[in-house]
């Protein structure tokens, strides 16, 4: 409170901006204790989902949110943009609140990037409220993103913005929000006058559902705890004619297609002996899925249990289900090249286990870049690694 008191801010959020009893950050900012100190909210900025995280759509309409009638700028077009200088100068400051999901692919983190080169030009105060990252600050996986792939800058009309791939970062990074927003304050040289506020009594190896927080859905795919740790093991596959599991109850803990001979390559996948999880061949059938993949159609599909949440690689799990699926259905496999490698971060990996490499070899490939970015990452952690 003692970094807004008197002033006039904006909040860029959604329903996962909550305090530690599930009240909203809207209601807490224009609650008693904040009007007694002479805060003023005065607009909110939504990312992708929108204010209550309910559209999965592109194109979200700015407007005014029902339950507080304050003004809402979406900064969700057709992909995700910078709030407009013209709404950041009659505030005092912007307050940033939304959960990250440890995975490099999430585009939450670029609307933090961009609200950051904004505040950085108008030398506007950027308050980060950190938050768990729930899959644990201690587990980096790769690939790496690759160089070429990456984009950090905002939308233009030469070069589209890709808050999905913003950086060479490994595909699951172990950093909270705040440390992301310090990492990228430095490296990216963004200037913004940054305020982080840590969570208090979090550790890193700590997971979501030991927190003892509320779990509050980071998306509409995203329903709970298994979803988001499997979800960058399954995200690549976006660019292909596999579906994830939406517009089901579990999104991004099953795939398959009508065309997948589930069977084969569940199999080839148990004789593999990935570490942490099971395959179970089990049929569902999307409905409003989302990204249209099979609606009202019966998939052949396989479910991902979790057996040890600790001994997941996330790369490397995505490598060996695109091995199976690739050798066993190689003719009715379709992958957008340009969208799977924006994912999973790395062309190289993809085209090697295309070539039926081995995918354990391929994405350990990775490992020493994955080392150096732990090792340089250090310097903008908030929470320290155990001994």
């Amino acid at each position: 409170m003692a970094l807004i008191r008197g002033k006039r801010i904006a909040l860029l959020t959604n329903q996962t901006g909550v305090g530690a009893s599930g009240e909203s950050d809207i209601d807490l900012l224009r609650g008693a204790a904040a009007v007694k100190a002479g805060v003023r909210l005065v607009r909110l900025f939504s990312p992708e989902h929108g204010i209550r995280g309910t559209e999965d759509r592109t194109n979200l309409a700015s407007g005014i949110d029902a339950r507080s009638g304050l003004p809402v700028i979406s900064l969700y077009t057709n992909t995700t943009i910078a709030p407009p200088d013209s709404t950041l100068r009659d505030v005092d400051a912007l307050v940033f609140d939304l959960q990250d999901i440890g995975t490099r692919t999430w585009t939450y983190v670029g609307a933090m990037v961009y609200a950051m080169r904004a505040a950085g030009r108008l030398h506007l105060p950027l308050i980060v409220l950190d938050r768990p990252d729930p899959i644990t600050g201690l587990h980096v996986s790769g690939p790496m993103l690759d160089a070429s792939v990456a984009n950090a800058n905002d939308q233009t009309a030469a070069r589209p913005a890709k808050p999905y791939a913003l950086y060479p970062f490994p595909l699951r990074h172990g950093m909270t929000m705040g440390e992301l927003a310090r990492f990228f304050n430095a490296e990216l040289g963004l200037d913004a006058p940054l305020h982080v506020v840590p969570v208090d009594g979090w550790r890193r190896g700590m997971w979501f559902d030991e927190t003892g927080l509320p779990w509050v859905h980071p998306s509409p795919n995203l329903p709970d705890l298994t979803s988001t740790l499997v979800y960058p093991s399954l995200v690549p596959f976006e660019g292909s004619n596999l579906s994830v599991g939406r517009g089901t109850a579990v999104p991004f803990q099953q795939f398959g297609a009508p065309w997948m001979d589930a069977g084969r390559v569940a199999a080839l996948l148990a004789s593999r002996d990935i570490p942490g999880v099971r395959f179970v061949v089990d049929s569902f059938t999307p409905l409003h899925s989302g990204d249209g993949k099979y609606d009202g159609r019966v998939v052949h599909g396989i479910r991902i249990e979790v057996t040890r949440r600790d001994a997941i690689g996330s790369g490397e799990l995505a490598a060996e289900i695109l091995a199976a699926v690739n050798r066993t259905n190689r003719d009715s496999l379709r992958i957008s090249t340009r969208t799977f490698d924006e994912r999973l971060g790395s062309p190289a990996i993809r085209e090697a286990v295309e070539r039926g490499e081995d995918p354990a070899v391929a994405t350990r490939r990775d490992s020493a870049a994955v080392d150096a970015f732990v090792k340089h990452a250090r310097r903008y952690l908030i929470y320290p690694p155990p001994d």
